[in-house]
């Protein structure tokens, strides 16, 4: 079989539409004392292309990253600066990077650098990619802490169905047959709500729910989940809601802050989301916790916590073996889902890039009555809004292995020495301490706190109670001199 040479046509990209800009000494600095990690890594110019496109395709398939080609790594003895005498010396690298990388990876931004001494690092920003890449020689790799790891056969899929790029619920479900799913009297609820008077075969076919493997067509994830009486017994991965309360505010929590067993919740999609919704209302409107003597009611706006439960539902990835987790502490919801973040989308740009893991599930949901999913992305922005008009923080996001996860605070948009001085105005006998205004403003850092009570004790706004007794047990007062409105 004979090879076939890719080469690189600078007449369609020539080096001087690449941007150029003068490295300051500071930015050198910065650059030379920073550490490589999983979004940073850095070569000397002497790099094999191929072994160099092995770790620009694994920032692709992570959540990409930045290399710096004519920097040796601290590791290396002696000048670290290893760079390019001029820009076409880098030929070789781009043309592999670029080119020879299958598919191309889109996006990627590659600029020169001129150093003070003189000569050329070659800087490439690699995006996080929808797709999963390989190098010219077919091997996948992914970015992991500051290496690579060359993966194949099922960690390949895992990683295609966690970007989405291969949806998992196309999958066909072997243990479940078609008959089933057209006798399901919720696909028939389903097509009476819709009006449509199609017949159910056709339209399993036309909405891609049906799979065909070994000349047999199958029901796929996606019509389990939808359609089936019971998807949690007939999925191989489980896809149920667990729900949790937890009396304690700690991150760490203990079997004995269960304030009952967690509840599980299992069915078709849409009931599963509705009957989560009711049980997450039951348990928060019952809930309460002490602020020092004060019993405080948890209140949060319901309509953030269904946007960001039904979040959860249709975004995560049903491929992993567990189920969303919703844990309901004393000062805060936390809503975990299965997977990271898919396509473009990342921590940064959650409010703005749009991406759906799940598609049919996502398209199939909307088309209802009254659905219960908004267009993708809005259902975030809804959560912020109705947290806002509460009152409340926006929600935080957070990655913690393989599942996005979504914290709903009982925290106030007020500062703390705003909710310090309110709790104490017009109350000659109220006391504050740091446990109690990190209770009250829902702000966990205690760190933070002690700055705030310090500077309205330098405001003279309060005074401690007894200074004769350590810091740590300081119990403050309004000033008598504060005069409230």
């Amino acid at each position: 079989m004979s090879s076939i040479e890719l080469v690189w046509d600078w007449n369609l990209v020539p080096l001087h539409m690449i941007d150029e800009r003068i490295l300051t000494s500071v930015e050198l600095d910065a650059l030379l004392s920073s550490e490589e990690d999983h979004f940073l890594d850095m070569k000397g110019k002497d790099i094999q292309p191929a072994k160099l496109q092995e770790t620009f395709v694994a920032f692709a398939n992570a959540d990409g990253g930045d290399l710096y080609v004519g920097v040796e790594d601290k590791k290396f003895k002696g000048d670290r600066l290893r760079t390019f005498d001029s820009k076409e010396e880098a030929n070789a690298i781009l043309v592999v990077l670029l080119e020879q990388t299958f598919p191309a990876v889109e996006d990627v931004q590659v600029e020169f650098l001129s150093v003070p001494k003189g000569g050329y690092v070659l800087h490439v920003s690699v995006p996080k990619s929808p797709k999963v890449h390989y190098t010219s020689g077919g091997e996948c790799f992914i970015r992991l802490n500051a290496g690579k790891v060359k993966i194949k056969g099922e960690r390949v899929t895992s990683l295609a169905y966690s970007k989405g790029s291969v949806p998992y619920e196309r999958v066909s479900v072997s243990s479940v047959e078609v008959d089933e799913i057209l006798e399901s009297e919720i696909l028939q609820d389903y097509l009476n709500r819709v009006q449509t008077s199609i017949e159910p075969s056709r339209f399993l076919r036309k909405q891609r729910l049906l799979t065909e493997r070994n000349e047999k067509q199958w029901p796929n994830v996606g019509a389990v989940l939808l359609f089936d009486e019971e998807p949690q017994a007939s999925i191989e991965t489980r896809c149920a809601i667990k729900v949790y309360r937890l009396r304690t505010t700690d991150a760490e929590y203990k079997r004995e802050h269960l304030a009952e067993m967690p509840a599980t919740i299992n069915g078709p999609l849409e009931k599963q989301i509705l009957s989560a919704i009711a049980k997450v209302s039951e348990l928060v409107d019952g809930a309460s916790y002490y602020e020092g003597p004060k019993l405080v009611s948890l209140k949060y706006p319901a309509e953030a916590i269904k946007e960001i439960l039904v979040n959860a539902v249709i975004h995560r990835d049903y491929s992993l073996n567990d189920d969303i987790h919703i844990r309901i502490f004393d000062n805060r919801i936390e809503i975990a889902s299965p997977g990271k973040l898919p396509g473009y989308v990342t921590l940064d740009n959650l409010y703005e890039e749009r991406f759906s893991r799940n598609p049919n599930v996502v398209r199939m949901l909307h088309n209802l009555p009254n659905p219960l999913n908004h267009d993708i992305g809005e259902g975030l922005d809804t959560a912020r809004n109705e947290l806002k008009k509460a009152g409340l923080v926006a929600p935080d996001f957070d990655q913690r292995g393989n599942a996005f996860v979504v914290t709903i605070r009982h925290q106030r948009m007020a500062s703390i020495e705003d909710v310090v001085m309110e709790h104490l105005e017009g109350n000659p006998t109220a006391i504050i301490t740091n446990k109690l205004a990190r209770q009250l403003s829902g702000e966990d850092d205690i760190n933070k706190v002690k700055k705030a009570l310090q500077k309205l004790r330098a405001d003279g706004k309060i005074e401690v109670v007894d200074p004769n007794v350590a810091a740590f047990n300081f119990q403050y007062r309004k000033a008598t001199s504060v005069q409230f409105k």
